[in-house]
């Protein structure tokens, strides 16, 4: 919630999409930051991340002819497991313009 953008996927989406420091949710450069750690970079409960995980694919939805590409969010140092985050969004549904990057290849 941060926005601080300095490690992991995050610190990537800031180098070569553009987020914005300060941003800690929403569209941001070229991206779209999904909170994984509170505003004093305490680790957020799942229960916090997936209404935001929710969140993004309704701006995806929303957003056709955009592309995004999903790392495993929340799954690195927010320290959550691929399968409770594989379990959300088998619920959720993810729309056609939005696609899993190369990291979650044996992952999990």
């Amino acid at each position: 919630m941060a926005g601080r953008h300095g490690k992991g996927a995050a610190l990537y989406a800031k180098k070569h999409f553009g987020a914005e420091q300060g941003v800690g949710e929403g569209p941001t450069g070229r991206a779209y930051a999904i909170p994984t750690k509170g505003k004093k970079l305490e680790r957020l409960e799942w229960t916090e991340i997936e209404p935001a995980l929710e969140r993004f694919v309704q701006y995806a939805r929303d957003n056709p002819n955009e592309v995004f590409h999903l790392t495993p969010v929340g799954t690195g140092l927010a320290g959550h497991s691929m399968e409770m985050l594989r379990d959300s969004l088998k619920r959720i549904g993810l729309p056609n313009n939005v696609l899993l990057t190369a990291s979650w290849i044996n992952d999990g």
